[in-house]
């Protein structure tokens, strides 16, 4: 009687004691592998990687300046207003054609004028041919003239040269500058005592578009 008594109650120790342990068990597994599938979305094994905002590079004036000087068209480029580049090696081709033809005429003349005033017949076949029968004077009168303007062509593309520059940085400064609907302009009539005489007042309002207040969406 004992023994059997015995020998259920160390069935009964066992049995309770296998069905806590895998109970315990299958809790820590499925503990473990929760805290491991946490670690693995936020630690390193993630493989996904964060990006920063994207900041726009600020645009810069003094860039368009120095590479219109150094090349025409190319602050205009820089500035992406690639409409002008036309325009401005149109404007370039106007001053250096008139320099070409204009000193390649004061060449023609010089020697025709050089030739005759000297009476070196040697050289006469190299006068240009409708230039052989013009009077030394009147040689001399368009070499002045076409100097004079071979010289003004050189002028002319220098300020070109000049004005494409100016528009490169003028544009490369207005590239950045508020447009939108925050500006206004309020115009009105004053009147100047100090002078006795009527004028205008301009008042420019620059609006914080921070400041702006959008109504609520409503409801369907």
């Amino acid at each position: 009687m004992k023994a059997s008594f015995t020998i259920f109650f160390i069935a009964f120790f066992l049995n309770t004691a296998c069905t806590a342990f895998s109970r315990s068990g299958s809790h820590l597994n499925s503990n473990s592998i929760h805290q491991y599938l946490l670690k693995d979305t936020t630690g390193k094994n993630n493989t996904k990687k964060e990006t920063g905002p994207i900041i726009k590079k600020k645009h810069n004036p003094k860039t368009a300046t120095v590479r219109s000087a150094i090349l025409p068209g190319l602050g205009q480029a820089y500035n992406r207003e690639y409409w002008k580049i036309p325009i401005v090696y149109g404007a370039l081709a106007i001053p250096t054609i008139t320099y070409i033809y204009n000193n390649t005429w004061y060449k023609r003349t010089r020697d025709a004028y050089n030739i005759k005033i000297t009476n070196d017949s040697a050289r006469f076949p190299n006068i240009y041919p409708i230039l052989k029968n013009v009077d030394p004077a009147a040689l001399q009168t368009y070499r002045n003239s076409f100097r004079k303007d071979r010289d003004y062509s050189i002028l002319w593309f220098i300020i070109l040269w000049g004005v494409n520059v100016v528009d490169a940085t003028v544009y490369g400064h207005l590239k950045d500058f508020d447009v939108s609907n925050n500006l206004s302009l309020h115009v009105e009539p004053t009147y100047n005592p100090m002078l006795s005489a009527p004028g205008l007042s301009f008042t420019f309002s620059f609006r914080n578009k921070h400041n702006i207040v959008k109504p609520l969406p409503t409801a369907r």
